[in-house]
């Protein structure tokens, strides 16, 4: 490969956005940003200029942005629910033993005044007038010193100082792997203004949203380090670093201290980085065009899994192209950044350790992430399931499809976890915020694995073809956008021309379940020619429903029962199986009956839902023996 060390920068333009709605608008945040940080004492300063275009038809009198390390402080609203919280985060507290009892105090609590976060602006102008600010933790709340018409841009400055945390959760400093700069929701960031008004949620736990915009970064810090993660690097010959090749340093200008990184992120809604003395950094170009980069600590325990990593990365990334559409930058980075793992735009940071399997497991996530959050950039706050549990699909499917041992139905365990939460009875409905579970587990369970049978389910009620060419047009009418729940419903509507509003309703508003159950089976003669089967509907929630009948002479034959609200008959997904359509099924019936005319032998099984794609949670009552 020819020795290149800047990136080009390229534009990717916003086209189509009359996609879903002709009214459709966002706001767009343009971003230059040069910060200095001092790698003694975790402290770091920084200007930044923020072009702040309004789209929208409101004229804005206040702005509001993100502080998010303000959160990692003794007493703040994330330390007090580390506190208050059934289940606290494993990460985030210390265990310990009083009175024969486990005591996990809060991490943040104990956090002395040089290992807290913080995030503090000054000198705010507006157009280069000083504008009123009020800090509340983790936002800044922001007067106008002129009111920002619709279709006006102003331009923001200020002057801001932070402190890195000891990494507590996803960001901050010297973590358990050695990682020493886990640098996300670092800087000052603009909060998301779209139809429903400000999205100024405080940094309590878990997800964010982000404003559409373009990142010019320069980070300044000591010339011994190597840095990766959202952007391409523009003054790669100037700090002397290969970037492109072999992510070495080729030389270092002997009469400076420090460098300064130069990186830009074309159409992004956030910019993470992280840096380390002792990244190894490795680069693999792709058949498709996108440049991976993977840094890791140069620490003999990892290196082979890393090495070995590649190439189930680039196998996952092409068939997240096939499955979804193309990614759409020139660059992904996997960095160890030494806590779990977190998206990020063009990047992810996760833990480095552990085993290969797990390794492939976490990027096989956290890249998926580009694609449902990066690209189709949901409001994970109000609707975590939606880039948690979308990714986790198109995770199981991925893996699934590397694997050498395929299995039939690889969205299993997300049912039975999904199942597990209804009969604990702790499950809460899928509109809950993000920060207002009573549990962490109810969370992830609703987030991770509801979300993922949300789309698993569609498979069951409209076919595999129909939800694939959903997902495809699904991305390519919303990327670069941020698409709601009712858009990927319309979505499969308008490919199927399926109904499907009574099925966004159920699943993510309320707690009503499926349950249906063979009631009755009745034989009319001797001679097993008519059998009267009765289905009851015991849950509220409606479906359409699939019989699989089984002979004692091992034929099949299938029945399909058309739900009536979803004015929708779909193909028959065992081709081979002779299938009979019956009439419909509405909702306001609890049961139905239908006759099995046949001359065949007896009957040995009737079944309900032999494949296991609807997420019945009492499926006991599924099956009928002779």
């Amino acid at each position: 490969m020819k020795k290149l060390i800047a990136f080009t920068l390229f534009t990717l333009k916003i086209t189509n956005v009359n996609a879903q709605n002709p009214t459709y608008w966002q706001q767009k945040a343009d971003y230059k940003m040069n910060v200095n940080l001092n790698v003694k004492n975790y402290q770091y300063k920084g200007k930044q200029e923020l072009i702040y275009t309004n789209n929208s038809n409101d004229t804005l009198k206040k702005v509001f942005y993100h502080l998010y390390n303000n959160a990692f402080q003794p007493g703040s609203e994330m330390d007090m629910r580390l506190q208050t919280i059934k289940d606290p985060d494993n990460r985030m507290v210390v265990k310990s033993i009083v009175d024969g009892k486990e005591v996990k105090t809060s991490r943040i609590s104990k956090l002395l005044p040089n290992e807290i976060g913080f995030l503090h602006v000054t000198n705010f102008k507006q157009d280069g007038k000083l504008a009123v600010i009020k800090e509340v933790e983790t936002i800044l709340e922001v007067t106008l010193v002129k009111p920002l018409l619709p279709g006006k841009a102003t331009t923001l400055t200020l002057d801001f100082e932070g402190q890195v945390p000891v990494q507590i959760r996803r960001s901050g400093r010297n973590n358990k792997e050695g990682v020493e700069f886990s640098m996300s929701q670092w800087y000052p960031k603009m909060a998301e203004f779209d139809f429903e008004g400000w999205h100024a949620d405080a940094y309590v736990a878990r997800e964010f949203h982000g404003v559409w915009g373009n990142f010019d970064v320069k980070i300044t810090l000591d010339k011994n380090y190597i840095l990766g993660g959202s952007g391409y690097l523009q003054n790669g010959n100037e700090i002397g670093y290969n970037y492109q090749e072999k992510g070495v340093k080729v030389s270092i200008p002997s009469n400076q201290n420090t460098l300064t990184w130069h990186f830009i992120a074309p159409n992004v809604h956030d910019f993470t980085w992280a840096a380390d003395k002792n990244y190894i950094h490795d680069v693999v170009p792709t058949s498709f065009g996108t440049t991976l980069h993977f840094l890791y600590k140069n620490n003999p325990a990892i290196i082979e899994n890393w090495k070995k990593v590649a190439p189930k990365t680039i196998q996952l990334m092409e068939f997240y192209n096939r499955t979804v559409g193309k990614y759409p930058y020139k660059q992904y980075s996997v960095i160890q950044g030494g806590d779990g793992g977190m998206e990020y735009a063009m990047c992810t940071l996760i833990l480095g350790e552990g085993t290969f399997d797990g390794l492939v497991g976490v990027i096989a996530h956290e890249m998926g992430h580009s694609w449902f959050q990066h690209i189709l950039a949901t409001n994970e706050s109000k609707h975590p399931w939606m880039d948690e549990g979308f990714t986790s699909f198109i995770e199981d499917l991925g893996m699934n499809h590397i694997s050498d041992s395929k299995v039939e139905n690889p969205f299993e365990g997300a049912y039975k976890a999904y199942t597990g939460l209804v009969n604990s009875g702790k499950e809460q409905p899928l509109s809950t915020h993000g920060d207002r579970y009573d549990e962490n587990r109810s969370y992830s369970v609703a987030s991770y694995s509801k979300g993922e049978v949300f789309l698993a389910q569609l498979y069951y009620l409209i076919g595999k073809e129909n939800l694939m060419q959903s997902i495809k047009r699904y991305f390519s009418d919303f990327k670069f956008k941020h698409p709601t729940p009712n858009d990927i419903k319309r979505t499969a509507e308008r490919v199927s021309g399926a109904t499907l509003d009574w099925y966004l309703t159920d699943w993510t508003e309320t707690l009503n379940t499926i349950d249906y159950g063979i009631k009755k089976v009745e034989n009319e003669t001797d001679t097993f020619q008519r059998t009267s089967v009765t289905l009851e509907r015991i849950g509220r929630m409606p479906m359409p429903i699939d019989i699989l009948v089984e002979y004692e002479d091992g034929t099949k034959e299938s029945f399909y029962i058309p739900l009536r609200m979803m004015n929708f008959e779909k193909t028959n997904p065992i081709s081979e199986i002779k299938r009979t359509i019956l009439k419909d099924w509405a909702w306001g019936n609890p049961f139905y009956n239908f006759e099995i005319n046949t001359t065949k032998t007896a009957i040995k099984t009737i079944t309900i839902d032999p494949s296991g794609l609807m997420a019945d949670t009492k499926p006991n009552n599924n099956v009928w023996k002779n």
